[in-house]
């Protein structure tokens, strides 16, 4: 969701629970607030009101930083203690992805959201920012489950029978009736049961209460499963293409990493509008694509440069990045996902992966990001 602008929010209304103030006009804005730049028009004036007072401001300014610009620093309190709140951030939502993980719905009104690990905290606090500046009218609560539940992956073309045979009668897992996630009791203990893949082949995450955690996997050991490290899973998903830390750096978008048909085009989310600004939209951007060596023996490196085959190592010439690599088991050669001016129009040329710090020099193929079972039947079978 985007910060409203004074254009697109000429007034702006705020009740609370308190006395509100004798209206009082300001027609100065305060420039020293003010940051130079951006989209503001200075050459339309606009008025907007907030707390019950009038004040003034300039076309394409966010009503943030407009507050701020007319002093206005006490902008709400807190919801149990009467603590003041100010304006947390006078930017709007940059469109950009940050975090990628899941959403299951447990119920109507109860939502599960799985993220990296890496960026729980964040992902954490921007729904809180979302929850309490965004969207303060929304009877939304969050709570980190994070240490109440351990969650395992079960991947492989065997997942589904061990599943089944470790589960017995406490749940169907055919595909009928288990699409996407099933909750229920297993021995007497809560369990969820998600239909995930990270790695492109079918799989599941089964939870239970963390103090179970445990004796599940000792009960999955013996079925004969083989536990497999996050380096495996590394090497897996960058075949399977599936975007994830390394090319979600803050630069790249959801049409950048190839997934824009997640984003609705019917409803609001965090970031939709700055998402659509003319910049993250240009074909010509550096977009999500595959590449592997020409010469199969050679390696590839995560952080190289991307040049046309034949062009000076000049940061004029910089055409994106490698993001993540990989030598592939499966395919016997290096892989590496990286991001590419005009990205998938470029499928078949042949491009240079300089590393000067490493000295890497590697004439590439651009290929599409999916390197393993392109059709999905891994994933279904």
């Amino acid at each position: 969701m985007t910060a409203a602008t004074l254009d697109q929010v000429p007034l702006l209304a705020r009740t609370e629970a308190r006395p509100v103030p004798s209206a009082r006009v300001t027609t100065a804005v305060g420039q020293s607030h003010r940051l130079a730049g951006g989209s503001i028009d200075r050459a339309r004036p606009l008025g907007f009101s907030f707390d019950g007072r009038a004040y003034s401001g300039f076309a394409g300014d966010t009503l943030a930083s407009a507050l701020v610009a007319n002093g206005v620093k006490l902008v709400a309190r807190s919801f149990k203690y009467p603590r003041p709140r100010g304006i947390l951030t006078a930017g709007a939502e940059d469109g950009h992805v940050f975090d990628d993980g899941t959403a299951a719905r447990l119920a109507d009104d109860h939502y599960y959201l799985t993220t990296t690990t890496a960026n729980a905290a964040r992902v954490m606090q921007h729904l809180e920012h979302a929850r309490q500046i965004l969207w303060a009218s929304l009877e939304v609560r969050l709570a980190s489950a994070t240490d109440q539940w351990a969650q395992y992956a079960l991947a492989g073309p065997r997942s589904r029978a061990l599943l089944a045979e470790l589960l017995s009668d406490a749940a169907d897992v055919s595909d009928a009736a288990l699409p996407y996630i099933a909750a229920f009791r297993w021995c007497g203990v809560p369990t969820r049961l998600f239909r995930l893949s990270f790695s492109g082949e079918r799989a599941y995450e089964i939870a239970v209460p963390s103090a179970y955690g445990d004796a599940l996997i000792r009960a999955v050991e013996a079925l004969d499963a083989t536990p497999y490290g996050t380096e495996a899973l590394g090497v897996m998903r960058i075949e399977k293409g599936h975007a994830a830390g390394n090319e979600l750096d803050g630069r790249t978008t959801a049409a950048d990493l190839g997934v824009s048909k997640m984003l609705s085009t019917k409803k609001n989310f965090i970031g939709r509008a700055m998402a659509a600004r003319e910049g993250l939209t240009d074909p010509a951007r550096p977009r999500l694509t595959g590449f592997v060596p020409v010469d199969r023996a050679q390696p590839l490196r995560a952080g190289a440069h991307l040049l046309a085959a034949g062009a000076p190592a000049t940061a004029a010439h910089d055409e994106g990045w490698l993001s993540s690599a990989a030598h592939s088991l499966t395919l016997g050669h290096a892989v590496a996902l990286g991001c590419l001016a005009h990205g998938a129009e470029r499928v078949g040329e042949r491009v240079r992966a300089y590393d000067p710090v490493r000295g890497g020099d590697t004439l590439c193929e651009v290929v599409l990001p999916v390197f393993v079972d392109p059709e999905g039947a891994r994933l279904r079978g």
